[in-house]
């Protein structure tokens, strides 16, 4: 959430920021909520200006009384004003409450860093690796995934729907070495607590975080607990912290978790519908960061480049992007997205998101810290990074390590987790 005393001392500043999102219904809910803000302290100025003169009615009437004089005209328009100021003290609550709705549909402030324009003006930063040059044509991997016994995509969606992957034989156990392997890096190397969170969230978690209100179609609802699916463990791990004042000495936070993810991808129906390439559950190991202000911008180098580690070890091509302001997401300022290599498929693909949310969600989770003793609390800045997720990982694993015979060849990291270093196709 943006913090209002920004918007309201610099509009122009704060349009133009936000229409660097290339978002009209973001430029529509800043009039909104300025619009709104202006209405709620003219209402509060009216009930403190009633609230005076009724203090002042109510100090003339005990002067009367003392002197036994008569007071019931004060008496009748104290009763009257009373009747005003409940009125408006309800208007003022509607209108608080319409504020603070369409100021939690604003979007976050980009750093200037972010480059301007849509999708296709996304940076390429730095690339890592090299994508091999294969002697024969390379399968995509829902051929391969078939061959090796590695998941069975019909049975999945027999079980639940399209997009739900079932996993079999050594895919499940691919599954479970990438989240050994990529724990013991980030909580052995990197530093971060290992968490096993709830899967389901309420919903002030869901907000906490930015997931609602604006992301609520992509979400999975349990209606009747009033519960939402997580659609990443970010919301559970960067809520552990909500409506608590840290002690300096704690941050930086580093807190890392393997869980599945529930998205329904609402308005992506149709697209890359083949294989592991968009699904609608899925496994990650997420790593939050709750730091100082003053250091969210070292410290987003700090977890891309943790993320950038996995991908390393597991020796699967790369490049970081910079996201262009059209094309970063709703509660980021600033994102760097981490795109593997599929040589089957022929494209780069998203495996890692790697977040500076600034204060935008600590004010939302009301998350704060105190700089020193006595000193007046303030927002911490969050920051995430997926590192990695699953299906596509996966999917670079088996296209770029295929071999002519069928089989795949495992990077030596992953070796001591699956147990083998070279899946082989079943007899």
């Amino acid at each position: 959430m943006i913090d209002l005393r920004r918007l309201r001392h610099d509009p122009a500043a704060a349009r133009a920021a936000l229409g660097r999102r290339l978002d009209p219904e973001a430029l529509k809910q800043l009039d909104r909520v300025l619009d709104l803000d202006t209405r709620r302290r003219e209402s509060v100025g009216q009930v403190e200006r009633l609230q005076a003169e009724r203090n002042a009615q109510t100090a003339e009437v005990a002067r009367r009384k003392r002197a036994a004089l008569a007071a019931d005209d004060l008496l009748a328009e104290l009763k009257d004003s009373g009747d005003r100021v409940r009125a408006l003290e309800a208007d003022l609550r509607d209108i608080e409450s319409l504020l603070d709705a369409h100021l939690a549909a604003l979007p976050n402030i980009l750093l200037e860093s972010v480059p301007d324009g849509d999708a296709t003006a996304n940076r390429v930063v730095r690339t890592w690796g090299e994508p091999q040059a294969f002697a024969f044509t390379p399968k995509p991997h829902w051929d391969l995934g078939a061959a090796l016994g590695l998941f069975d995509l019909a049975r999945g969606t027999k079980l639940t729907g399209s997009g739900f992957p079932l996993f079999t034989g050594q895919g499940a156990r691919l599954v479970r070495g990438l989240a050994n392997f990529m724990l013991d890096l980030h909580t052995k190397e990197h530093g971060y607590l290992e968490v096993q969170p709830p899967y389901l969230v309420n919903e002030a978690s869901a907000r906490g975080t930015g997931q609602l209100p604006k992301l609520q179609e992509d979400m999975y609802c349990v209606e009747r607990d009033e519960l939402y699916l997580i659609p990443t463990s970010e919301v559970p791990l960067t809520n552990m912290y909500r409506d608590e004042i840290l002690d300096v000495a704690m941050l930086p936070i580093a807190v890392t978790a393997y869980t599945p993810c529930f998205r329904r991808e609402a308005g992506s129906h149709g697209k890359d519908t083949r294989g592991l390439i968009r699904v609608h559950q899925f496994d990650k190991v997420e790593v939050v960061r709750l730091v100082r202000p003053e250091d969210s911008a070292r410290e987003h180098g700090v977890i891309t480049a943790q993320a950038e580690t996995v991908l390393q070890r597991l020796g699967i091509p790369y490049r970081v992007l910079a996201l262009a302001a059209g094309d970063t997401g709703f509660a980021s300022a600033c994102t760097f997205d981490l795109e593997a290599w599929g040589a089957g498929v022929g494209t780069w693909l998203e495996v890692s998101s790697a977040s500076n949310f600034t204060d935008f969600q600590a004010r939302r989770a009301n998350i704060r810290y105190r700089p020193a003793p006595g000193a007046k609390p303030e927002f911490v800045h969050t920051l995430n990074a997926s590192g990695v997720a699953f299906p596509r990982t996966i999917i670079a694993l088996l296209e770029n390590g295929q071999q002519a015979d069928g089989s795949v060849v495992l990077p030596a990291a992953l070796v001591p987790y699956v147990g083998t270093d070279r899946l082989v196709p079943r007899p």
